[in-house]
């Protein structure tokens, strides 16, 4: 676990630096004594009081996750953002920051390209798990992005955020002057040829306009691109590609399966945006 990560978290309860302790168990700890135990898979959930009233992702909802994207499919959509990361994390002692990290898929891609401290946030332990054995040096936080980042000020070359919830004001507080912040949404047509038959949610117009429109007040504009990824899928395939994200909250993995043949060949078109935001450089 890279010091320069830990060096950067904030204790929840007291805004305190955390340390990491060392010993029968490790823990986060704050100069105030709060303490937050290491699971045995290695993530730390820094969850105080009624923890979060989101639907974390299931397990279930994370092994498809986790059997698809392992299968390669969204490849080089990772490439993407790991190329668009890599100039704000090429000086020493870079920090990047995975909000909403899932399986830690991504944030590796982009740690394979970039070393760097990482720190990955997720309000869902299972997905946690995963993330901590995929990205063991970085530290892996039970979080919930809506709430105040455990994260000091100005302390974060780049966010990421993969198709996982926009906290913008606290994203600008964390990264440093010139930090980047990389947001990955669908784009209108995404799977549009399975979505219907999936349960899968549709996606709206406008929603790149919505986007800019939430980051205006805090961070610039900066570079944009589409990607589009065709897709060729046996039948257990699609039915995870359709479980692993939202809808996966209220489909029946069961009736999914038995909607479609295992076997057979499905092909749909995954479309993607991405978006780099920049914050403001002090020029005094």
């Amino acid at each position: 676990m890279p010091p320069d990560a830990v060096a950067s978290l904030r204790c929840p309860i007291c805004q305190d630096a955390l340390r990491r302790t060392t010993g029968p168990r490790a823990a986060l700890v704050c100069g105030s004594r709060h303490s937050f135990d290491a699971a045995k898979q290695g993530y730390y959930n820094l969850l105080t009081g009624k923890g979060t009233p989101f639907e974390a992702d299931s397990a279930d909802m994370v092994a498809a996750r986790h059997s698809f994207l392992a299968a390669g499919h969204y490849a080089a959509m990772a490439a993407a953002v790991a190329e668009l990361a890599a100039p704000a994390l090429a000086p020493p002692n870079a920090l990047v920051l995975d909000a909403g990290t899932g399986t830690g898929h991504y944030l590796r891609s982009v740690l394979d390209r970039s070393p760097a401290a990482a720190i990955g946030l997720d309000i869902s332990k299972f997905a946690l798990r995963r993330a901590a054995r995929l990205n063991p040096e970085a530290v892996n936080l039970v979080w919930d992005i809506w709430r105040p980042l455990p994260v000091a000020d100005a302390a974060v070359d780049v966010v990421l955020v993969v198709f996982a919830p926009r906290n913008p004001a606290e994203f600008a507080r964390v990264l440093r002057p010139g930090g980047a912040l990389i947001v990955v949404t669908p784009r209108p047509g995404h799977l549009a040829e399975i979505a219907a038959r999936t349960g899968m949610l549709g996606i709206e117009d406008g929603k790149a306009e919505r986007l800019a429109e939430s980051m205006q007040e805090h961070f610039a504009p900066g570079t944009t691109m589409e990607l589009d990824i065709p897709l060729q899928l046996t039948g257990t395939e699609l039915a995870d590609l359709a479980f692993m994200g939202p809808a996966g909250h209220h489909l029946d993995r069961a009736a999914l399966a038995r909607s479609v043949r295992a076997d057979e060949a499905v092909t749909a078109t995954a479309r993607f945006g991405i978006s780099v935001f920049t914050t403001a450089v002090s020029t005094s």
